[in-house]
């Protein structure tokens, strides 16, 4: 289910090159990587994204503006973005420099929605 999940939201987002669901903990519960995310290693680029997480969410809590929603990291051939959907879980969208961000956060926000129920806690 997870990873018919994900399948769709690359599919419907433009340069998408892969999608995961992780954990805090580092570790991917379900991926879907397409030749290029497979390319530059993106699940092990996933499990570093954790520490950044972990991290935005310690700062917001010191500094009073809350839980961490969303992380969008720009590099010069890619951009990462990332949905928490509770504290423990998240997904992360990785598109290409030219893939379409817009689409990508509107995916991950519907993403976001349909496994909060399922990871509920």
């Amino acid at each position: 289910m997870f990873k018919d999940t994900l399948t769709r939201m690359v599919e419907r987002t433009e340069g998408a090159v892969g999608a995961l669901i992780m954990g805090t903990d580092g570790i991917a519960v379900e991926k879907v990587l397409m030749p290029e995310g497979r390319d530059a290693n993106l699940d092990v680029a996933a499990a570093e994204f954790t520490s950044l997480l972990r991290n935005a969410q310690r700062a917001g809590g010191d500094i009073g503006l809350g839980q961490v929603r969303e992380v969008v990291v720009g590099f010069d051939d890619m951009n990462v973005l990332m949905r928490l959907f509770n504290r423990e879980y998240f997904v992360l969208l990785a598109l290409a420099k030219d893939g379409n961000i817009g689409r990508g956060r509107f995916e991950l926000r519907k993403v976001e929605l349909d496994l909060a129920r399922e990871f509920a806690v």
